[in-house]
């Protein structure tokens, strides 16, 4: 007889088969949410925030859950600059143990970038106790340190991230520019050199490399470089913004113009790159577009000379008068206005035929030596300052600002009481040192200013440090100090147009003339032309060297660039001699109007 089957033990196995496939689903899904982790990991490090997004989706609709992807997504957002959906996955904190190290980490980031160095200290601090050993995570320490002003703390936790992973291409970039700021280019080159042997296809720094390369004048090296960044990345800004900058230099106006549209917006939000649109414009005679660029340039620096410099002269060139003494006549009235700026304001004020305001300004400008040394001027009003400072007094970002504007303020004892507890509470900060230098020079203390200035230049020994510590050491009497200084900044940084004038100055000091004249020379050729005092100081130079006609050549053009200063009238009218005995004369009766004696110190 055919028999019916027991099914009783089907049901039995039914749950156990349910419960198999379950889990070989999920694992299966697990499988599929780990393995977009990883694609969004490999496009993050790559620099793809887009990609790492898009790979993070899937794996969260694969099962796996947000606090598991939030460190990841949130960096992702980082990658794309969008800072508000980037805090929207950080700011709550909520990481799995797993995902916590690079949650705090990339959360520190994000606050750093919106400029809470407070809150980033904090998100680091939580990384840290977590993963003390994080070559990456000392490298973000380092970047908060330097941003903080606290510099030579920056570079012991740069030095830690070299030291944890001496591949890291990040930590040997960031350790390399520091040392940049220490002790000049040259000493820069072998940090990037180690870098690019690890990884010599990484555009950032490639880009280090040659910018570097490019200040030290080796050119062609640079331009070499700048063309493989090119074939790595066909639109990088940076590449075509460098090779711009070779073609300004060699006068190619056109050419430098065309790379830098090339390059596209993206050298807005590079200084250096404003800069060079600037002065290209100027150069084309589009002055109101220079004014568009270097007034963006000048409110983001607002401590910046140069831009200050470059902004008036396209202000200048772009004719409206009443402009130029409303946005110029404040720094004019400042101790170290220089005489082109002091001439410049005191003829727009002529023009608005304001002549009782611009006579004192041209007086000034005639009689002009070389500037004292003062606080560097803020754009930012005392109260907004103050403000800050109270927020977080033992911060030297905040303090410094406002120590500079109390004494341009008259308020002394004030500022000196603040400098000094700035720098007992941070004295790796370069600009606190700096700030407290000047101010012990105010008070006529040359000793401590000189110390603090030294302890500022270990950090960064930047040009108004470098005239500063130059300037002390010969009012000291040291002019050996003065030298070795200024020598081992051009063996650091050749084309230092700053050290420059100061070798020419110190050769004409020593009685050597012929190199104070090859200097100045150099200088004048490379963007000394319109320079008064550079054309003035050469004539001298070129004279005493026995180079009579080229003295003459460098005396004229020194007066007829600013006729009122006295500088440029005597050095012509020493340069002509016997060879014309009249106009020498009248020359010298105007430099003795303007009681004002040539200068080769600066």
């Amino acid at each position: 007889m055919i028999s019916t089957p027991d099914c009783r033990w089907l049901g039995r196995l039914v749950p156990v088969i349910a419960l198999a496939l379950a889990a070989s689903a999920g694992g299966a899904g697990q499988g599929r949410a780990d393995s977009y982790v990883r694609q969004a990991r490999v496009a993050l490090a790559r620099g793809d925030g887009i990609a790492a997004e898009m790979a993070l989706r899937e794996a969260m609709a694969a099962g796996l859950p947000q606090q598991a992807v939030a460190a990841e997504m949130g960096e992702a957002f980082l990658d794309q600059s969008d800072l508000g959906k980037a805090r929207e996955w950080l700011g709550a904190g909520t990481f799995t143990s797993a995902q916590a190290p690079r949650g705090y980490r990339v959360l520190g980031q994000l606050e750093l970038l919106e400029g809470n160095l407070a809150a980033a200290g904090r998100a680091f601090d939580a990384a840290l106790r977590l993963t003390p050993r994080d070559s990456a995570l000392w490298l973000d320490i380092a970047r908060l340190r330097y941003a903080g002003g606290q510099h030579l703390q920056a570079i012991a936790a740069a030095d830690d991230a070299v030291r944890l992973d001496p591949a890291s291409v990040r930590a040997l970039e960031f350790r390399g520019m520091l040392v940049c700021d220490q002790y000049g280019l040259a000493a820069a080159l072998p940090w990037f050199e180690a870098g690019l042997k690890r990884q010599p296809d990484d555009v950032a720094l490639l880009g280090e490399y040659a910018a570097t390369l490019g200040e030290m004048g080796r050119a062609r090296q640079m331009l070499t470089v700048t063309r493989r960044m090119i074939e790595l990345e066909p639109k990088s800004p940076r590449a075509f913004y460098l090779q711009a900058v070779l073609a300004a230099r060699a006068g190619n106006i056109p050419l430098a113009r065309s790379l830098i549209a090339r390059a596209g917006p993206a050298l807005l939000r590079i200084p250096a790159a404003l800069e060079l649109q600037g002065l290209l414009e100027l150069a084309a005679g589009n002055a109101n577009q220079a004014v568009e660029l270097l007034d963006l340039l000048a409110r983001r620096q607002p401590q910046n000379r140069t831009a200050q410099a470059l902004l008036a002269r396209a202000v200048d060139a772009a004719g409206d008068r009443r402009q130029f003494v409303t946005r110029f006549a404040a720094d004019a009235a400042r101790a170290d206005a220089s005489p082109w700026l002091l001439t410049l304001v005191g003829r727009a004020y002529e023009d608005l035929g304001e002549r009782d305001r611009a006579a004192p300004l041209l007086d000034r400008a005639a009689r002009a030596g070389p500037a004292p040394v003062v606080p560097v001027a803020e754009g930012v009003p005392l109260g907004v300052l103050a403000l800050r400072y109270a927020d977080a007094p033992a911060e030297a970002g905040n303090a410094v600002p406002y120590v500079r504007q109390l004494i341009s303020s008259g308020r002394l004892a004030d500022a000196a009481a603040i400098a000094e507890r700035v720098r007992g509470l941070a004295p790796g900060s370069a600009d606190a040192q700096m700030l407290a230098g000047d101010l012990r020079l105010v008070r006529g203390d040359h000793a401590g200013a000189v110390e603090a200035w030294r302890m500022a230049g270990a950090v960064r020994l930047g040009d108004d440090l470098l005239l500063r510590l130059a300037d002390a050491y010969l009012r000291a009497g040291r002019p050996g100090d003065a030298q070795r200084l200024v020598r081992g900044v051009l063996l650091a940084t050749p084309r230092s147009r700053t050290a420059l004038r100061l070798a020419a100055s110190l050769a004409a000091q020593g009685g050597d003339w012929t190199s104070a004249a090859h200097i100045l020379g150099w200088l004048g050729r490379t963007g000394g032309a319109a320079d008064a005092r550079v054309q003035a100081e050469l004539a001298v130079a070129l004279q005493r060297s026995g180079d009579e006609a080229g003295a003459r050549i460098a005396g004229e053009r020194a007066y007829r660039l600013q006729r009122a200063a006295a500088p440029g009238a005597e050095a012509w009218a020493a340069a002509l001699g016997r060879s014309n005995p009249d106009l020498a004369g009248a020359l010298m009766e105007k430099s003795r109007a303007a009681s004002a004696t040539i200068n080769p110190l600066r």
